[in-house]
């Protein structure tokens, strides 16, 4: 097992929320995590990412509806989502610490989320 452990996904109706959740074994300070999400169609995509010191990123399709947080103490990082649609369906995959070309080096194991009525 990694670094990274996931928690919180699940089966939703359209319009629902959900709350992502993902731990670190490893420090967090000064490491951007984030979260992406893949799905048969795609590659694996970014949903948002936050930085140490708060700054955060989102993809077009998750502004408005999608909030991310981090606890730097506790070494989490969560993904609040609402107003959930069917193409947010996926496997969410937490991500830790960004190389210097925009990838990330710690992915964790993946939380299945579906969307459907």
């Amino acid at each position: 097992q990694g670094p990274l452990v996931e928690s919180g996904g699940g089966s939703v109706q359209p319009g629902g929320s959900l709350r992502l959740s993902c731990v670190s074994s490893i420090d967090v300070i000064g490491r951007t995590m984030g979260w992406f999400r893949q799905t048969p169609e795609k590659q694996r995509e970014l949903v948002a990412t936050m930085s140490s010191v708060g700054q955060t990123t989102y993809a077009d399709t998750a502004k408005g509806r999608f909030t991310i947080s981090r606890d730097n103490g506790k070494k989490t990082v969560e993904l609040q989502m609402t107003n959930l649609k069917p193409e947010d369906a996926g496997i969410y995959f937490c991500v830790h610490t960004k190389n210097a070309d925009d990838s990330f080096r710690y992915w964790g194991q993946g939380t299945q989320v579906v969307v459907a009525s």
